[in-house]
Parts: structure tokens; C-alpha cells; sequence
């Protein structure tokens, strides 16, 4: 109350208030479900009101309490017995007596919830039932009995309803029609017998399409698409027909037709028939549909515009315009559906785009952030180089209230525009090394870091600046991995720059600060400073040597390790410091040959799992111990890279996750080394070392009665061929088999040695072997091997393998073997595909031009490197979902034998006459007849 003693709105709130708090509980609970301890016994004796015909009229509401409590117990778990089941459905057949509508709809429900999971049989108890209620006069009758008396037949019972349900898709109810038309689709999806009985209805499902109610058309006409998906012809007919009438009333079926249409084009366009009548009357009907009173229809047709393959950016504009007026809609999902669609359309045409910034700008502040990250990823690719300022401004209010998935999609669109315009990097870089400082988890961080360092490859003008961004980050960075990454970064580009020495200091923080991962990258890094700057030897070593006392045993020995190799090599090559009024003064760069630059910087040839592999398969060599040679990293054998895991689970059905047990992981870890059939063999112990083995080449089909498969062993001058020969009869043991080998060029190799395997019985897979001689000066080429596989025929008794009868001998004809030139190629990855490209040089590159009749790059890069047996570098074995068409570059190394290095760089690019796919491709060797031999791969 005021003074006066009247009353106001702010005293009665008050009142109010305290009123409510004085009666509020804090152990108030919600009163328990009805259903919530129910007992099937009970509920079951319940259900016998069924059977009683005077309960079942004048108590319609106690039946549906049970129907509901019958329902309840089933779907928590207390399925109903089948003599429960039975019982319950003779009860529920007699409540089709009750004319009470609640009750019939209960009915209804029980029926198709449960029926499923019932007996046949029991369910056609209510078959009858739910057939007369079908030919009812109560249309809310009707429409019930169809949905679920079509759940629960099966085709033979389906034909004998057939005709009430033809007559219910054209009835003029829209209930009962829209029931037919779903029940129908169910239908169709339910079985090869149904869905052939459906097909019967396109005549009465057409009709309906022409029906005056929305719903009604858009059931008719996705059922009508389901009867004709797999008709090319009839499709194209429904998309003619239906787009050149006005009688499509349904928003709903308009968008359906709209896919439709959509779909019909792409695969005329697949099918090289742009130009067709199809075509155009399609393409048409969409722009039409572009000026439909409907948000829906304008929404989709823009989206199916803007989706059509290889479309001319002028066709976008009418789509774009629509586009660009729903941006103002007061719906949220129509404003983020035309958002996503234009920054699909701004990666490939930003200017068509461009002329939506306006109202893109206005978006930024939308309440969804989700908009809102759309709209300001879009301005980032369509925004011209003058409002790059403007634009991280408003950015800069905008990170703060988003989450950090939205920033790393800001970050990401930030990336490109400096690749896009280079003038304005230093802006871009410092806007992100600014929320380097800022609150953030590992994710944004990471997305920032990666973002700066392709920057810095990509633009090398940003380099100093952006190097010296990341040195401030790790200064107060949380995060260990990006810590030592960055350390590492900073470790091999810092050196290059023109002051080299102010990163030091950053380094030497990190020495002091951190943890024991961080102070292991620092001593790392600050070594690879006194490689490659030998005036700043004498300074580091003297921080080296602090890190001798650390209590981290990997910090303690890499500082070790460094200071001894630079400290001697200060010895051997001292640093004169520069005379100040010297004009010409030395480089700061190591002398040729100096041991630290050498022992510090250069990688090893191979990583460290390769190299325990090389040393295995060295010391399994026969006679490799024994050798007074000395074991070098050049002497080592060669290891192939080891193919992705995941296709290795695909084909074994393991998952990438399955667990292993101790001898199946160490086998997983290890592979086996194929030349070891080959090492086992006394006889061919004298040929030494295998340069590679190929994969396993079948000669014969699985189901054969003799299964034979080859593995090539390349030798420098050799070449091994291990059979592998499987017997599948089981009253047969073979003898004495040797495969005989007739090849069509005899100038290069000839069969000078076979092993026989001298007996495989039944089941068993053993090895014959037959040695081909390179001839002297003899050049390599693909070479095709006629097959037969001799044997003795030994017959046995099945069933204890005993001899029986004579010997015979047999001859079986093998498939033809091939030996290509990828064959002598090893597969292995270089670390830096650039640098060793440069150092093999020009000198005997060989470049050629082929046209490859392949549909697509995909396919025709996965030839490619087939046909070379190379292995991709740099993560360019596959196309990019972001390529968008452009050339796609491939570059590969391997191996040839001889230990000689190849690397190539091709160029896969679609013919732009549609002919087909363009290859450019340049071969690089320290041999010029193997650069030769390997462009003659192509083929």
C-alpha cells in the first residue's frame, strides 16, 4: 500500500509473490502414471469385459482404459503369449459391435500396433472385421480399416481387397483417398508380390492427382513416381505431363514434381542429351516454378537450378534473385536454406553471388547464429578487396558469441580470402593471431595454426610476420601438441629468415617453462638453429648445456645428442666473425659437407617402422649375415609403403576398431614378407636379395577344380615365378607339378630353372616355382606368358588318402601371365615430393600427352596409378570433393629395379569437348630408358 493506503500494481505483485513463496514446497513430486504398475494377469483378466456385449455398449470408455493398458505392457517390455494373443483378438473382434467412435479408433490402433508381432494366423481374426468396416459408409470407418487392414496382409489376401482399394484412391473423401494412396506406398515397399499388384493402380493413382485437395495430390504423386522410378521413359512422361498442367494445386506435390524434374535433367545431362525436348521442357517448368505463390516451390526450384551440373553462371541470375528475396523471410528455416544455398553457389560463381552482399550484411546480425555464420562466410568469398576492412570488424563483435565450430567455419573462409586477395594478408593474419589469444578450446586453436601455416606456404611474403604470431601464442599456449608443433615450424623456417636470432629467445622460453614434450621440441629446435646458422653455434650451445641437468630423460639425450655433433663441428669448420667494414661478407650458411648440417637436418631415407622392416627383411636374406659387406641404409633392401589399414579391414570384415588379440595384433603389426617361400628354397639361395614381390595374380577361377595363382619375385636380373597350386578333388593326388611357360617375346627372358612341387593332396596348397634369366643388355618391356599347369594324376581312396590304380600324366591350361613394367617398380613415398623432384632435375625428363577414354578424373586417376605402380605423394592419390572440375595435379615416386629413383607429376584433367579425360604427364630418372619405359606405361 502507498501512504494514502491505496494499492498499486507494484504492491499487489509483491503480495502476490510472497503469497506464492509461502505455500511453494521443495519436495513437491509429480503424481504417478496410472500405468505404471500394472501386472499382465490383471490387465489380461481385465480385457474378458471384451466378451461381454452389455459393457461393450454401454461402457465403451472402461474398454478403451484396458485396450490402453494392453498396449502400455507391450511396448515396455511384456509381449503377450500366443494363447494371450489369441484370446485378446477373438475379444477385440467383438468390439466392432460398439458404434462408439473413440472405441473403433482404439481398435484400430491396437490392431496395427500389435499385429506385427503376432501369428499370422491370429491375425486374421480381425480380417473380416476390418473388411466390412472397409465397405462401411462412415468414411472415418473406412479410412482406418485401409491403413490397417494393408499393414497387416500379406499379396495373397491383398488381391481379394484389391478392388476396394482402387475405389478408395479415387474416392472424393480426402481422408479415405490420402489413406489408400499411403497404405499403397506401404504396400509397395513391403514385397516384390505387393508391389507388383500395385503397379495395377497407375490409372486411379493418375486420376488422383487431379484432385481438388493439396493432400490428396501429393500422396498421388509420390506414389505414382514410386510405381515408375525404374521407367526412364515413364518418368519422363509424369515430369511432361504433370509441369505442362495447371491442375497441381499441393505446394507439396509441386515440390515433389520439382525434384523430379530435377533428377530427369541430371540424368539427361549424364547422358549427354542436355539439348533434348526433355530437357528444355524440364528446365523450363523450373523456371516457372520460380514464380510460384508458394516459399516452398521457389525454395526447391532455386535449389534444383542451382544444383544442375556444369550450368552457365548467366542461368543462375533468376534462381539468385529468388534467392535473395527469400533471404528476407520471416521464417528462419527459409532464410537458412536459401543462406546454404547461396554459399554453395559462391565456391563456384562468387559474382553471381556478389550482388546479395547487402543483404548478406544485414544478416550477420541475425539471432540464428547459424545464419549468420553462412551469411558471413559467403561475404568472405564474394566481398571485394575494399571491404575486407569493414568486414573483420564486424567480424570481430561476431566471434565472441558464437560457438567454436562456427569459428573454425569463419576461420576457414578467412584462409581463403587471403589466398584470394595477398595484398591484404597482413590484416587477415593479424585478425587471427589475435584469437590466438582469446578464449578457445584445441579444435579453433588448431583450425587458426593450420590456417597461418598454409598461408605462410602459400604466400611467402607473410612468412617473418606470421612466424612471429605463432612465437607469441606458444608464449602462453595450454596446448601441448600445438606447442611442440609449432616449436618445430619455428625450427625449420625461423633459421631462413632474414634475423634469425630473435626467434631464440621464444625457443629458450619454452626450454624453461614448459613441460617435459614442449623443453624436447625446444632442445630440437634450437639444434637445428646452430645446423643451419653457424654464428649462433657458440650461443646455443652454451643454453644447450643447461639442459643437461634436466629431469626429463628425452630432453637430457636430445641435448646430448646436439651438443656433441655441433661442438665438433665447430671444431672442424669455425665461424670468423665479418670484418664491419668488409663490402662482400660470407654467407651465414654451413660449409658443403658440414657434419652437423648433415647429421641434424637431413631425414632418414625411410621413416623407423620402414626401417625395421628393411633390416628384417635383410637379415631373412640368405647368407646376409655372413656377408663381409657392412650394413648401410644403402644396402638395405627396399620396403614398399604399406597400403591404408582401412581397405585391409574392409576386406578381411574386420572393422578399422575390431579388437585384436596378442598374436593377431602382432601379425597386424608385422606383415609377412612375401619372398619368404622364396628364401626357404635352397636352389634359389644363390640368386640373393628379392628387389620386390607383387601382389597375388589368380590364373585359374576360385571354383576350379585345380586353383593356381602366381607371385612375381623381381630380382635385377632374374625374376621368380611362385605357383601357388591348390587340389580341390578329393579322390586325386597330384605329382610332380610344374607349370610350363611358352613367352611370346624370347629376347628378353628365358625359362632357365623349375622346382616342381612334388605332391599336393587333397586340400592342400603348395609351391612350384620357375626361374626366367633377363638376357644380357636385354631392355625391359611387358611381357605375356601361355600357362599350362603338368602334373601326375595319383588316384586315392577318399576317405584314408591310400594310393589307388595307375598314374597318368595330365596337363590343365592356365590363364595367361602378364609382366608389366609397373612390376619392377617398387612403391615408396619421398618425404619432400618438391625438393627431390629438384634434385633429380631435368636431364632426362620425359613429357608426353595422352587422351584417356575414362568417364570421370576419378576413375582415370585411379588407372593411372595402376598402370605405374607408384605411390601417390602429398595426399594426391584422390580428388577433391572441392575441386570442382579443375585439374587435378598427381604426383608419384617409386622405385626402380636397380635402385633406381622416379618420381612423376601429372596433370588429370575432363577434355572440355566432353571427349573423354586429358593426361599431361612428366617422368624424371637418373635413367633416361626408365623414364622412357615408364611414360610408355600409359595405356
Amino acid at each position: 500500500m502507498n501512504e494514502d493506503g491505496s494499492l498499486s500494481i507494484s504492491n499487489v505483485m509483491k503480495e502476490f509473490k510472497d503469497l506464492k513463496d509461502k505455500f511453494k514446497t521443495d519436495d513437491y513430486e509429480a503424481p504417478p502414471s496410472p500405468y505404471a504398475f500394472l501386472e499382465k494377469a490383471t490387465v489380461l483378466q481385465e480385457a474378458r469385459v471384451f466378451h461381454d456385449p452389455k459393457a461393450v455398449r454401454e461402457d465403451p470408455r472402461q474398454c478403451c482404459v484396458v485396450i490402453t493398458k494392453i498396449i502400455h505392457l507391450i511396448a515396455n517390455g511384456h509381449p503377450l503369449t500366443s494363447n494371450e494373443v489369441t484370446d485378446v483378438f477373438f475379444g477385440v473382434t467383438k468390439l466392432f459391435m460398439s458404434d462408439d467412435a473413440s472405441l473403433r479408433r482404439m481398435v484400430y490402433l491396437f490392431i496395427k500396433e500389435v499385429a506385427e508381432a503376432c501369428n499370422p494366423d491370429d491375425v486374421i481374426i480381425v480380417t473380416q472385421s476390418l473388411s466390412k468396416d472397409m465397405a462401411s459408409d462412415a468414411d472415418l470407418y473406412r479410412a482406418n480399416a485401409i491403413r490397417v487392414l494393408t499393414r497387416i496382409v500379406d499379396a495373397a489376401m491383398l488381391g481379394a481387397i484389391e478392388r476396394y482399394v482402387k475405389q478408395a484412391i479415387v474416392d472424393q473423401h480426402p481422408l479415405v483417398a490420402t489413406a489408400a494412396l499411403v497404405s499403397a506406398t506401404h504396400l509397395f515397399s513391403k514385397s516384390p508380390e505387393c508391389a507388383a499388384i500395385v503397379r495395377r493402380w497407375v490409372s486411379e493413382t493418375t486420376k488422383a492427382t487431379e484432385s481438388p485437395y493439396e493432400m490428396v495430390q501429393y500422396h498421388a504423386m509420390l506414389l505414382l513416381y514410386q510405381i515408375r522410378m525404374h521407367d526412364r521413359l515413364g518418368v519422363s512422361k509424369l515430369v511432361t505431363q504433370a509441369s505442362q498442367r495447371s491442375s497441381t494445386r499441393s505446394p507439396m506435390a509441386t515440390v515433389l514434381l520439382v525434384r523430379y524434374t530435377s533428377k530427369l535433367l541430371i540424368d539427361e545431362i549424364a547422358c549427354g542429351q542436355g539439348g533434348s525436348q526433355v530437357y528444355k521442357t524440364g528446365y523450363q517448368f523450373l523456371e516457372m516454378s520460380l514464380r510460384h505463390k508458394s516459399e516452398l516451390v521457389v525454395y526447391e526450384a532455386a535449389r534444383a537450378i542451382c544444383s544442375m551440373p556444369g550450368i552457365e553462371p548467366s542461368d543462375l541470375t533468376p534462381a539468385i534473385s529468388c534467392l535473395q528475396l527469400l533471404l528476407a523471410s520471416p521464417k528462419p528455416a527459409v532464410r537458412f536454406g536459401s543462406m546454404k544455398i547461396l554459399s554453395a553457389v559462391s565456391q563456384v560463381h562468387p559474382r553471381i553471388v556478389s550482388k546479395c552482399n547487402d543483404d548478406l550484411e544485414a544478416l550477420i546480425g541475425d539471432p540464428n547464429r547459424s545464419i549468420a555464420t553462412l551469411a558471413i562466410t559467403t561475404l568472405l568469398k564474394t566481398g571485394s578487396e575494399n571491404a575486407v576492412d569493414r568486414l573483420m570488424k564486424q567480424i570481430s563483435s561476431f566471434m565472441a558469441e558464437i560457438n567454436d565450430e562456427y569459428k573454425i567455419t569463419v576461420v576457414n573462409s578467412i584462409q581463403q580470402l587471403c589466398l584470394q586477395y595477398p595484398a591484404k594478408h597482413r590484416v587477415l593474419v593479424g585478425f587471427l593471431s589475435n584469437f590466438l589469444r582469446e578464449e578457445g578450446g584445441f579444435e579453433f586453436k588448431k583450425a587458426i595454426t593450420d590456417a597461418i601455416v598454409h598461408l605462410m606456404d602459400a604466400a611467402p611474403e607473410t612468412t617473418e610476420s606470421s612466424l612471429f604470431h605463432l612465437c607469441e601464442f606458444i608464449e602462453d599456449c595450454e596446448f601441448t601438441m600445438l606447442s611442440t608443433r609449432i616449436l618445430h615450424l619455428i625450427g625449420n623456417i625461423g633459421p631462413t629468415t632474414s634475423a634469425p636470432g630473435r626467434y631464440v629467445r621464444f625457443v629458450y622460453n619454452r626450454v624453461i617453462l614448459e613441460n617435459p614434450a614442449v623443453r624436447a621440441a625446444s632442445v630440437s629446435a634450437l639444434a637445428k638453429f646452430a645446423a643451419k646458422v653457424p654464428s649462433l653455434r657458440l650461443s646455443i650451445v652454451t643454453l644447450l648445456n643447461k639442459s643437461l641437468s634436466d629431469e626429463d630423460d628425452e630432453t637430457r639425450d636430445r641435448a646430448a645428442v646436439a651438443l656433441v655433433i655441433i661442438e665438433k663441428s665447430i671444431e672442424e669448420n669455425p665461424y670468423v666473425i665479418p670484418l664491419e667494414d668488409d663490402e662482400n661478407p660470407a654467407e651465414d650458411v654451413p660449409v658443403p659437407g658440414d657434419s652437423a648440417s648433415y647429421l641434424l637436418l637431413e631425414p632418414l631415407p625411410m621413416s623407423f617402422d620402414q626401417l625395421s622392416l628393411s633390416i628384417k627383411s635383410y637379415m631373412a636374406a640368405p647368407h646376409a649375415l655372413s656377408s663381409p659387406e657392412p650394413m648401410t641404409l644403402s644396402a638395405l633392401p627396399i620396403v614398399e609403403t604399406v597400403q591404408d589399414p582401412l581397405v585391409d579391414s574392409k576386406t578381411t570384415g574386420a572393422g578399422p576398431s575390431a579388437p585384436l588379440d596378442g598374436e593377431n595384433a602382432k601379425n597386424a603389426a608385422e606383415p609377412a614378407d612375401p619372398a619368404a617361400a622364396v628364401y626357404a628354397v635352397p636352389d634359389l639361395n644363390a640368386l640373393g636379395r628379392v628387389f620386390r614381390s607383387t601382389k597375388t595374380v589368380a590364373l585359374t577361377e576360385s571354383e576350379t577344380e585345380y586353383v593356381v595363382s602366381c607371385v612375381k619375385h623381381i630380382y635385377e636380373e632374374y625374376i621368380v615365378l611362385q605357383f601357388k597350386v591348390q587340389n580341390t578333388i578329393d579322390d586325386q593326388r597330384l605329382e610332380n607339378v610344374t607349370v610350363c611357360m611358352e613367352v611370346d617375346n624370347p629376347d628378353v627372358f628365358e625359362v632357365t630353372g623349375e622346382i616342381p612341387a612334388e605332391s599336393i593332396g587333397y586340400g592342400e596348397t603348395k609351391n612350384c616355382f620357375v626361374l626366367l634369366q633377363r638376357k644380357p643388355n636385354a631392355a625391359l618391356c611387358p611381357l605375356n606368358f601361355n600357362c599350362e599347369l603338368h602334373f601326375t594324376v595319383q588316384q586315392v581312396d577318399p576317405a584314408s588318402g591310400e594310393s589307388e590304380g595307375d598314374t597318368y600324366p595330365e596337363e590343365y591350361v592356365l590363364e595367361c601371365l602378364e609382366i608389366l613394367t609397373s612390376d619392377f617398380m617398387a612403391k615408396v613415398n619421398v618425404g619432400g615430393f618438391r625438393g627431390s623432384w629438384e634434385k633429380i632435375g631435368s636431364g632426362n625428363e620425359v613429357l608426353e600427352k595422352f587422351a584417356l577414354q575414362f568417364k570421370s578424373v576419378e576413375e582415370a586417376l585411379t588407372a593411372v596409378i595402376s598402370f605405374l605402380g607408384m605411390q601417390p605423394c602429398d595426399g594426391t592419390g584422390t580428388v577433391k570433393a572441392t575441386n570442382n572440375g579443375k585439374p587435378h595435379m598427381l604426383h608419384l615416386s617409386g622405385v626402380f629395379v636397380g635402385n633406381i629413383s622416379v618420381m612423376v607429376r601429372a596433370q588429370v584433367a575432363e577434355d572440355p569437348k566432353g571427349n573423354g579425360v586429358t593426361l599431361k604427364i612428366a617422368v624424371r630418372s637418373d635413367d633416361a630408358a626408365v623414364c622412357r619405359m615408364v611414360a610408355d606405361c600409359i595405356h
